[in-house]
């Protein structure tokens, strides 16, 4: 027999879907509830690989910020799938302010080391300036619209300054930047600074504690929230193809009962429902939500979807037989000589796309491999998931001859990368505030429908990582996307029932 709760389905099976899922299972309201997935598994941008003897990431690497304000941590932790390290308290209270970590050893493109030095001192002057950018919060007139910008007027006025240097020591410094400018681009999700907008550039909030990775995957952390929902609750390989909202649907199914929502799935099947949570990645929405709601959004919401910015970071790991890097290093940084964030450089991809590359991170040992993860974001990134594998790995062993001036280096013996911007449910992997857009646009995702107050209320919400104001791009602004859309639902159900009572 049907559950008599009201019907909801949940489209889009990543840590905001299941979130959500989780927790309106355990309330009262007895909830009817589907989770319909476009793929094959559970997590979406959380990707863990057994690969290379060991377990890679391939999606979300770190927990950022793992503090006790953080949910993802404390699940984590609650799971036992961190380490004593991870949980220290010492951990905890470290303030990173969001910054990577300085490189172990730095390699520049013809072959030399970078003294850690110099690239401390660079350190220090660019992320002195990404501290200056929150000086901009909900400034409405700005000198100039994007982080890019304000950098380099910066750093322009900086380099005047450089009197001591010699011409070679100028440029050096000025290619190290241009690393910095490579690594914010990875760490924002987007092609060039210059796209980030300034103003709201500070509403995104750091927490406290220093970026852990949970050593069995981050997928056991979404495995486990899968494993704790009621049998049957998630739906693989459904894809939904349009979410009909503000009808009367009547299904066969539910003789006399009429639903304000119908979810037409791919395959054909149509699937009535009271609410409607959608968690699918802002880069989906951007290409197909004019088809994938009908009647279409409203405006704004609409609109809010075209403003914001969605990109690409990539990863690439190469297996190694032996490790061609000192023991106890954690980050090889990669600097190009030739390269300034002062200068527009208009190469073509297919020759230099490799140098978006912001190096390699050395990843935990594994039985008896060796293996590096690469970063690389931007246009530079997506065109290299048009490249076979054997491109990709002839041009990242031709880099790192040169950096490391070995040309007999072997090559690595295998390879795997992710591509997050050809994966058709995902279109790109985390977003940003791009300039022409604030953060009442994230407001606006958030908003459900119909947002006018007629009709059947939350019919429409919205969750996931694109639609929090203060943790856009990460897991734990997903996850709290996910509970706060289920407790909208839950404290509509509490005064329905509030209302219901007899009064005495």
């Amino acid at each position: 027999m049907a559950s008599p709760g009201p019907r909801v389905l949940v489209v889009g099976g990543g840590i905001a879907g299941l979130g959500a899922a989780q927790r309106l299972c355990s309330h009262r309201a007895a909830p009817h509830l589907r989770v319909l997935e476009a793929t094959a598994g559970a997590g979406g941008r959380i990707r863990s690989e057994r690969c290379f003897g060991g377990v890679v990431e391939l999606g979300a690497h770190w927990i950022h910020g793992p503090s006790q304000d953080n949910p993802v941590f404390q699940l984590a932790a609650e799971f036992g799938l961190l380490g004593e390290k991870e949980l220290s308290e010492e951990n905890q209270l470290v303030d990173t302010g969001g910054h990577v970590a300085l490189p172990s050893m730095i390699w520049s493109s013809s072959g030399k080391s970078v003294s850690l030095e110099l690239v401390t001192e660079m350190a220090r002057l660019f992320y002195g300036l990404i501290e200056q950018t929150r000086e901009f919060l909900n400034e409405s007139e700005t000198s100039v619209a994007s982080v890019g910008e304000f950098l380099k007027k910066e750093i322009s006025q900086q380099v005047a300054g450089w009197t001591e240097d010699d011409e070679d020591t100028r440029k050096l410094k000025l290619a190290i930047l241009n690393t910095f400018f490579n690594i914010e681009c990875c760490v924002s999700g987007t092609h060039s600074m210059d796209l980030v907008a300034l103003a709201p550039f500070g509403e995104y909030t750091v927490l406290p504690g220093l970026d852990c990775i949970l050593t069995g995957g981050y997928q056991g952390l979404t495995d486990r929230i899968l494993a704790s929902l009621p049998k049957d609750t998630m739906v693989f390989d459904k894809p939904v193809k349009t979410i009909h909202w503000n009808g009367s649907f009547q299904e066969a199914a539910f003789p006399g009962e009429t639903f304000p929502v119908l979810v037409e799935c791919e395959d054909g099947a149509r699937l009535p429902a009271h609410h409607v949570i959608v968690t699918v990645p802002l880069g989906f929405l951007k290409e197909h939500h004019d088809t994938f709601f009908e009647p279409p959004l409203p405006a704004k919401k609409a609109e809010a979807i075209k403003k914001l910015g969605f990109g690409t970071n990539n990863k690439i790991f190469l297996e190694f037989e032996e490790p061609f890097w000192e023991p106890n290093c954690q980050f090889i940084q990669v600097v190009w000589e030739d390269t300034s964030p002062l200068q527009d450089t208009a190469l073509s991809l297919q020759d230099t796309w490799f140098k978006k590359l912001i190096g390699f991170l050395v990843q935990p040992p594994f039985e008896s491999s060796h293996v590096l993860c690469g970063f690389i974001a931007g246009l530079e990134s997506e065109f290299m998931e048009t490249l076979s594998d054997e491109e990709v790995l002839q041009s990242l062993t031709q880099v790192l001859r040169r950096v490391t001036g070995n040309p007999q280096l072997p090559a690595a013996k295998s390879m795997l990368r992710s591509r997050w911007h050809s994966a058709p449910y995902t279109r790109g992997s985390y977003s940003y505030v791009a300039v022409g857009s604030t953060g009442d646009d994230l407001d606006l995702m958030a908003q459900p429908l119909p947002e006018d107050g007629t009709g059947t209320q939350l019919q429409v919400l919205f969750a996931g990582e694109a639609t929090h104001r203060a943790f856009y791009s990460t897991t734990h602004g997903a996850l709290l996307s996910g509970w706060r859309e289920a407790d909208r639902l839950i404290g509509l159900w509490d005064s329905q029932v509030e209302q219901s009572r007899p009064r005495l």
